[in-house]
Parts: C-alpha cells; sequence; structure tokens
C-alpha cells in the first residue's frame, strides 16, 4: 500500500508545531483576554461601576466598560485609560468595592503636637478641663486610678516628683476618643481609635484611625475635615500647639526682633557728664 503522503510523520509534527506558534502570536491578546474574561466574571472580580487603582497604568477611576479586549476606565481627572483585560490578571490592582460594601470609609489622618508644648497639668488647666463633658469619666477613672498609686509610694517617695500626675498630651488624646466615639460621622460597628505614634523630626503624631459611616467622597472627606477642624480649633485649651515648620513670616519676624536686637545692643546708654567742646585743639 502507497502511504497517503509521501513525508515523515516528523516533518509533519513540526509543520503542526511551526503553525500552532504563528497561530498562539497572531491570537495571543484573544486568548489572554478570554481567559481573563472567564477569571475575573468566575471569581467576581471586576464589576461595571467599580472604583479600582492600578499605579503600573496609572489608573485611579471607575471601571465605564468591560469588552473582550480591554477594559476602560474614567480616572478622576475624567481621562480615559484603556487597559488590556489580561492586565488586571497578570498585574495587580486595587478594587474599592470592598469599602463601599463594608458601609466606612477609612480615617487615618495624624495631628502632630509640638514636644515643647506638652506637660502635666496645672491646677489652673484641671479646673477648666473638668467643665469638658466628654471628659468626665475620664478624669473620674484617672482620678482613683492615680490615688492608689501615689498611696502605694507615699512611704517610699513623698516628694512630688515620685508621684503620677495628668498630662495635657494624654487629656487631649482621651478627648479625641470621647469626640470620636459621640460623632454621628463615624461608623460605630468599626474600628475607632486613637493613638499616639513614634516621636519624630515633625512632633508626636497623634493619629486616628477610625472610619466614616457615608462611602460617599464628598461626604467622607467633608466629615473628616469637621473632626479635626474641631480638634485643631480645641487644641490651645490644653495647652498644647501643633508641630509646624517655620515659614517665611516666622524667618522675617526673628530676624527683625535680632536686628532691633543687635542696633539697641550697639547704641550705648546717656551718661552724665561735662560738655565737651566739638572744635579742635587750638
Amino acid at each position: 500500500m502507497r502511504p497517503l503522503i509521501d513525508r515523515s510523520p516528523l516533518t509533519l509534527l513540526a509543520d503542526l508545531g511551526a503553525v500552532s506558534a504563528v497561530l498562539l502570536l497572531i491570537f495571543k491578546d484573544t486568548i489572554l483576554s478570554v481567559m481573563a474574561s472567564i477569571q475575573l466574571s468566575s471569581n467576581d472580580m471586576l464589576r461595571l461601576g467599580d472604583w479600582i487603582a492600578m499605579p503600573s497604568a496609572n489608573v485611579d477611576g471607575f471601571v465605564v466598560d468591560i469588552a473582550l479586549h480591554t477594559i476602560k476606565v474614567q480616572n478622576w481627572d475624567k481621562t480615559i485609560s484603556t487597559v488590556p483585560t489580561w492586565h488586571l490578571i497578570s498585574h495587580s490592582y486595587r478594587n474599592w468595592r470592598g469599602m463601599y460594601d463594608s458601609g466606612g470609609q477609612r480615617i487615618r489622618r495624624a495631628l502632630h503636637i509640638d514636644v515643647t508644648s506638652v506637660h502635666f497639668h496645672t491646677d489652673e488647666e484641671l479646673a477648666c478641663l473638668h467643665q469638658f463633658n466628654l471628659l468626665k469619666d475620664y478624669f473620674e477613672g484617672k482620678h482613683d486610678e492615680i490615688a492608689q498609686w501615689n498611696r502605694r509610694i507615699n512611704g517610699e517617695g513623698a516628694a512630688a516628683i515620685n508621684h503620677r500626675r495628668l498630662s495635657n498630651l494624654g487629656s487631649f488624646r482621651a478627648y479625641m476618643q470621647a469626640y470620636l466615639d459621640r460623632s454621628p460621622d463615624i461608623n460605630h460597628d468599626m474600628l475607632c481609635s486613637v493613638r499616639q505614634l513614634d516621636p519624630g523630626p515633625d512632633g508626636i503624631p497623634l493619629q486616628i484611625y477610625a472610619y466614616t459611616s457615608n462611602t460617599n467622597f464628598v461626604e467622607h472627606e467633608d466629615a473628616q475635615s469637621d473632626i479635626f477642624d474641631h480638634l485643631i480649633s480645641i487644641l490651645p485649651d490644653f495647652g498644647l500647639a501643633l508641630f509646624q515648620q517655620p515659614t517665611g513670616a516666622d524667618l522675617r519676624a526673628g530676624l527683625a526682633g535680632s536686628r532691633a536686637g543687635s542696633v539697641l545692643g550697639q547704641v550705648p546708654a546717656a551718661q552724665p557728664g561735662p560738655a565737651r567742646s566739638t572744635s579742635g585743639p587750638r
């Protein structure tokens, strides 16, 4: 019997491999996109209207179209970015849908306190702060705790330096926590904490880590700003000051003061004595 084709089977396999390689090269994006679409759909990784952020592609906005080969995203600056579908499988990205579904958007911002303004409370400051309703429970608990501590060490060291005292930094931190606990803008079913971070060149950070009850961008920013507006405004009542880098006005005021002091130091005070003739020797 004569063979169907007068060629070696190895040659046929080599030809099929070459044709397959060419087809894979031509339809690579289509094949990858089909597989990516299947994974995205089956795992519910992406939907229309999702807010996604992909720094590697400079994408940060809402998904407006999902096609076989491309995903269109409207960025916050209203530009449109087109990303290959398979990029969402091969590259990492952040989907903010979980934030919207949770019902809370995070606040993670700190007030940087000037270290030089931290001190123990004076009696006058405590008398003033006792008028704050939000600090009533804090002062009652701390009063008993500190009184017990000081009673235990009275035999060892009666000097005031050995006693525990309240600091204005601790009282303000307690006020921040109490203010958040009473705020209607905070989601109280989620984590709500005020923590002190490591001191650094910019002062002592008191960081708020909480979640607003409204996930809408504008309402979230308004609520966050209202909270910090209040805290910054009431900060001087605790004898504290925010840390701030010197500005041009600070430098001008300092230089003006130093120049005035140097000029005053160069002018000697008038001394009583006999009048001197202004004419030369005769």
